[in-house]
């Protein structure tokens, strides 16, 4: 009877915490080539969810604007105006704290949980963001009067996105 020869086992890919790297490293990769901010995958009780935080990058174009200088003439600088901080700047601004689709009100026939000028305590319900199947109410971190509302009701947000400010 000829001797069997030992089978071999193709070579292990590393595992954290009972987790297969190789499988990690794969949704990151789909994530970065089809440009997604998460991947989520579910098998046999195991859910694995691969986040990442997107750069936005904003594009401004600066077009000179020519004026007209006369020798007899003097014009004075207008005084600087103080600009307001931008939103994301703003101490005041409430941020989504995931990824998801944000909504202003309830339900579609109801009136938004608050508007541009209302008062609003530490708490208070400011809008529902809905991500897998689940609505996460977001709630004033501090009492005010809501100046802006940044984005509209049933639009898609992302993870530290500007949401409103409150003053």
């Amino acid at each position: 009877m000829p001797a069997k020869k030992p089978t071999e086992k193709p070579a292990a890919e590393p595992k954290a915490g009972g987790f297969d790297l190789s499988v990690i490293s794969e949704l990151a990769k789909i994530a970065a080539a089809n440009d997604l901010s998460e991947v989520e995958v579910e098998r046999a009780g195991l859910r694995i969810r691969v986040a990442r935080e997107r750069q936005t990058v904003v594009a401004t174009q600066i077009t000179p604007i020519a004026t007209p200088i006369l020798a007899t003439a003097i014009q004075a600088a207008p005084a600087p105006v103080e600009a307001a901080p931008a939103p994301a700047e703003h101490p005041g601004t409430v941020k989504s704290p995931m990824v998801g689709t944000a909504y202003l009100r309830p339900s579609p026939d109801t009136k938004a949980f608050v508007e541009v000028g209302s008062a609003v305590k530490a708490g208070d319900k400011l809008l529902l963001v809905e991500a897998m199947k689940t609505f996460n109410e977001i709630v004033a971190s501090r009492a005010g009067k809501v100046v802006q509302i940044l984005i509209e009701d049933g639009s898609p947000v992302e993870y530290g996105q500007p949401l409103m400010v409150i003053e």
